[in-house]
């Protein structure tokens, strides 16, 4: 086998195998694959876990520091918006200087802003620290992409990347049973504060292990108007998708940073054709596998993260759950995650990404639609049902889709397809929360005024219609003090009533998402871990 890395730079202790086909080096732990999938492991998964376990301490933060819905949903799209923006740069970034020192950097960047909004007293200040995450985040993972695939042998990489996968499902599904421990118990700052801790871990494993490796081919200067371009690009359109809700989708403002962001990637595209070291070689999407992997890796994310932001608010606001009880309740979609995750990669390896991805979506599609039925009495049973066989669509789909995007792309852009895979969860988590909040808003808005008069309520103000429209957003009853029991009973019915049919109407959008994204899954095939280059436009 042609050497896949060699060291741009070596210090004591820092010697790389001459191939990746003798995984161990002569140096102990340092540079070992399987040690090394561990520490990428623990450090991916701080990052993973903060994509969902703060979705259980919304309500908390919310009631505690009296925060909008609106500005909850802030904490999930400031997180996202950052990772979005800045994942292709990180990666590129480790592309160039190592992905060890990318790695590391992450990490400690990481757990520091996680620490500030476990300290944090102000919505604002929680927002900030969040958009921090987000950075140092995207230095992280596709780092951890990076040195598995410099690492590991070519006929090893593909169990790697599935174990690499399984933590992040684990990790993702795993936040809310977590989330609702610690909120319970502690508070909601826990659920920052214990990342601190996962950091400091971390960096003393990739202290010990990590070695940095380089391609033959790494970059040697940077893009930096592409990387400008495509930064104020990812802004415009993320942020367009955020603020769309609150501006209307019709509104001017909305398509101006739409269309602002239609040109200014296709100035990146023009541009990229014309400098000697494009931040991202075009040709990488002459692969339809690799693009199919990229596009569904949107769908998937729209679908799930969309969806999981209002399964939160409908167990701990509707049913009345205590945090812990509500991540208890998912846990049937975090077991059949953990399950599913290497029995997927172990498919994956017999049969190739294309029947796995495509069943995994349809999977999801219907378990999607399931939660569409789900109502105010919906029993515990019928609930696991339906989160299990989400979790067993999901699993094939992180592990496949990862090695169908990393696999697809030659060594020297390992950190771009990384950032690639990862931005492209990032922006479906965007899409999916604006998009499906905005469905849950306008079934709200549409249906709120009716429900409420037709249960004999006193007529509501215009100014009081849009503050008890944002409460039953999240599943809260508009309930004042004073209240008589009985007009109380009926205002509680009628929130949870329309909370019910905003949620149900997003489900079905997602299950509609997850259908197209069969389709897609189809276009798949295996990565050819291709060296130097080897792989860029094969189809």
């Amino acid at each position: 086998m042609t050497s896949q890395t060699t060291l741009d730079k070596t210090g004591p202790g820092d010697e790389a195998p001459a191939s990746p086909s003798d995984p161990a080096p002569a140096a102990g732990l340092r540079g070992h694959p399987w040690f090394t999938l561990i520490t990428v492991a623990v450090g991916v998964m701080m990052v993973a876990l903060d994509g969902t376990i703060v979705a259980i301490a919304n309500p908390a933060i919310q009631k505690d520091l009296g925060a909008t819905f609106a500005q909850v949903q802030w904490i999930t799209n400031g997180y996202f918006l950052a990772l979005a923006v800045s994942l292709i740069t990180a990666g590129k970034l480790g592309d160039r200087f190592g992905h060890r020192q990318t790695f590391l950097i992450g990490v400690v960047g990481f757990a520091a802003a996680s620490g500030a909004i476990g300290l944090s007293s102000s919505i604002g200040a929680v927002v900030t620290f969040r958009v921090f995450q987000g950075l140092f985040g995207a230095l992280l993972m596709p780092a951890a992409l990076g040195l598995l695939r410099a690492t590991f042998p070519a006929e090893k990489l593909n169990m790697a990347i599935g174990i690499w996968g399984m933590v992040i499902g684990a990790s993702t599904a795993g936040g809310p049973i977590l989330g609702g421990v610690l909120v319970e118990h502690v508070n909601w700052q826990s659920v920052f504060f214990i990342n601190v801790p996962v950091g400091l871990l971390a960096l003393v494993l990739g202290g010990l292990i990590l070695l940095d490796h380089r391609a033959e081919n790494a970059p040697r200067s940077f893009d930096m108007l592409g990387i400008a371009l495509l930064s104020a690009a990812m802004f415009c359109l993320v942020w367009a998708l955020i603020k769309a809700p609150a501006w209307g989708w019709g509104d001017g403002k909305t398509w101006a940073f739409i269309v602002g962001s239609v040109l200014l990637f296709g100035l990146f595209a023009f541009w990229e054709t014309k400098v000697a070291e494009p931040l991202i070689p075009l040709g990488l999407f002459r692969s339809v596998a690799l693009s199919a992997g990229v596009i569904l890796m949107v769908l998937m994310a729209i679908a799930f993260l969309g969806g999981l932001f209002f399964v939160t608010f409908y167990l701990q606001n509707v049913h009345g759950m205590s945090p812990i009880d509500a991540g208890l309740h998912l846990l049937p979609l975090t077991g059949m995650m953990i399950v599913g995750s290497p029995l997927a990669g172990l498919m994956i390896t017999k049969v190739g990404p294309r029947i796995p991805l495509a069943g995994g979506m349809a999977a999801t599609a219907i378990a999607m639609y399931g939660m569409s039925t789900l109502d105010t009495g919906t029993s515990g049973l019928v609930m696991s049902v339906w989160f299990a066989l989400l979790g067993l669509g999901l699993a094939p789909v992180m592990v496949g889709a990862t090695e169908v995007i990393v696999g697809n792309a030659p060594l020297e852009l390992s950190g771009v397809a990384g950032g690639l895979q990862q931005a492209a969860m990032q922006i479906g988590g965007s899409l999916g929360t604006a998009v499906l909040g905005a469905v849950m808003a306008s079934k709200v808005d549409s249906d709120l005024a009716g429900n409420w008069k037709a249960a004999g309520l006193p007529e509501l103000t215009a100014a009081q219609q849009a503050q008890a429209s944002e409460a039953v957003q999240v599943g809260v009853p508009p309930v004042a003090k004073g209240t008589p029991e009985a007009i109380a009973a009926k205002i509680t019915d009628v929130a949870h009533d329309t909370f019910i049919s905003g949620m149900s109407l997003a489900s079905l959008v997602a299950a509609g998402v997850a259908t197209v994204a069969i389709f897609v899954a189809l276009l798949t095939k295996r990565g050819a871990n291709a060296e130097a280059g080897a792989g860029v436009g094969h189809i």
